[in-house]
């Protein structure tokens, strides 16, 4: 599959703006990761960008990713991306096995948290928000209530590191691509 083919799929099954730009976010926080691990950012981020593409379609428990599966399997997309699709959320029982698994479920809630914080902000941006203040904000229930926490910091334990230092590796990945996920101003790039 190639990233045309992928945002061709999220294009067709997501009408939310919101939405698509939680896609890109993932897309580019499993790039940034891919990238710091050595490992093929082209797939990593293929996988983030179509891993939610079937939520306003199969918006349940019951669903969601379960029926997207069955869709992209229609399609011929490989079953090693299937099952990271399956594996990222926790209902499904599909284990996170590989790195590229264990990332996508540690970067799918955050970045949406992170955005969250970033429009709060005066400047609505990731620029320079740290790990410090997102902690506060995990902390107050009615915040991005949506938001789970604890897939959260099991995100970070999954990857073995740091909840501060997972938050402030993602918010430097993000940062950079703030304004095509509505933020701040500009581009850094």
């Amino acid at each position: 599959m190639t990233r045309q083919e992928a945002w061709e799929i999220v294009c067709e099954f997501i009408a939310s703006e919101n939405l698509r730009k939680h896609a890109l976010a993932v897309e580019a926080a499993m790039r940034g990761f891919a990238r710091l691990a050595g490992e093929d950012e082209e797939r990593w981020g293929l996988v983030g960008l179509i891993h939610d593409f079937d939520w306003e379609i199969h918006p349940t428990l019951e669903g969601h990713p379960q029926k997207g599966a069955e869709i992209l399997r229609s399609r011929g997309v490989g079953e090693a991306t299937i099952q990271a699709v399956l594996s990222h959320a926790s209902h499904t029982g599909v284990p996170r096995e590989t790195a590229l698994e264990r990332t996508l479920f540690a970067v799918d809630e955050l970045s949406g948290f992170l955005i969250a914080c970033a429009l709060v902000r005066p400047d609505r941006s990731l620029r320079g928000l740290a790990a410090p203040s997102v902690r506060k904000k995990l902390k107050q229930k009615a915040f991005a209530a949506s938001v789970s926490r604890e897939d959260i910091e099991a995100g970070a334990r999954e990857l073995g590191v740091d909840l501060g230092e997972h938050i402030d590796r993602l918010v430097a990945i993000l940062a950079p691509i703030e304004s095509t996920l509505g933020l701040g101003a500009t581009d850094a790039g």
